[in-house]
């Protein structure tokens, strides 16, 4: 339902660069990230429709706007807004090129900074702020699965994509490898018995083979003793997830695409069609 503050703000005058491709906006709360925005042409200030809002996690890469640009024919379509998150390297080291993956790095929390960006964004348009769609490829693909485990209250349905390391729905194992020590981590409550209400997709290239990005050294990041055991290849990990996920009574839909390797334009006529499905 739309706030009092969404309804107020929603009727200030958007500019020329507010609607179709927008510029990068810098999160007001935290200006150091920044998002952009997929916004179709038709829309009106003084309409009453409500756009459903999806979300795109860039993968290591940072190609934020790539992402929302491969998106806009659908946004236009299915008459939804797009939002694509820039967490950018070194925002806390030289060579800090993992941060978002796991939701927090130092002090700094990813997700909520995301949901920050989803209540920017609800204050200038009337979107679907309380759940929306997510979908996140290789880095991103880390992000998603991950903020679904967090924050499964606010999602309508998760792609995930080609994720090279993965966390299984599993209370046993240790973070990142299971979910033992992610809220200590995280420094707040995971809600795992909340996933079953989320639809996921799970979707990999067949060609997406290669181990030299994936395979987690001792020193590592995601390190942590059976950290590389999910799979070899991340065709292998993806199964492994979306294995620990349906015993979790997740309903998991698995896509494997043929004779595409690790590139996210492979992939999106496979997400779109599951976005579209989960579309409110």
């Amino acid at each position: 339902m739309e706030s009092k503050a969404q309804a107020a703000n929603a009727a200030l005058p958007l500019g020329y660069y507010d609607k179709g491709y927008t510029p990068f906006y810098a999160l007001q709360s935290e200006p150091r990230l920044s998002y952009c925005l997929y916004v179709p042409m038709d829309y009106k200030t003084d309409d009453d429709r409500i756009y459903p809002l999806v979300v795109l996690v860039h993968g290591t890469e940072r190609g934020a706007h790539l992402y929302r640009d491969g998106f806009a024919e659908f946004a236009e379509q299915q008459k939804a807004i797009v939002l694509a998150p820039l967490f950018p390297c070194n925002l806390l080291f030289v060579g800090d090129q993992e941060n978002y993956k796991l939701l927090r790095a130092r002090d700094f929390r990813f997700d909520l900074s995301l949901l920050s960006m989803v209540d920017e964004v609800a204050a200038r348009y009337r979107v679907q702020s309380d759940k929306f769609l997510l979908h996140g490829f290789s880095g991103g693909g880390h992000f998603a699965h991950r903020f679904l485990y967090a924050h499964p209250d606010r999602l309508s349905a998760v792609s995930i994509g080609a994720p090279g390391v993965v966390t299984l729905c599993n209370q046993t194992k240790r973070y990142p490898l299971g979910l033992e020590g992610m809220a200590d981590y995280l420094g707040g409550e995971i809600k795992p018995d909340l996933i079953e209400q989320v639809p996921v997709q799970c979707v990999v290239g067949s060609k997406d083979t290669d181990t030299w990005e994936i395979t987690v050294e001792p020193d590592e990041l995601f390190w942590t003793p059976g950290i590389n055991d999910t799979g070899r290849t991340r065709i292998d990990r993806l199964r492994s997830l979306a294995t620990s996920l349906e015993t979790a009574g997740c309903s998991v839909q698995f896509d494997l695409i043929s004779g595409v390797s690790h590139d996210e334009r492979g992939l999106v006529a496979s997400v779109q069609a599951f976005l579209k499905d989960h579309l409110p």
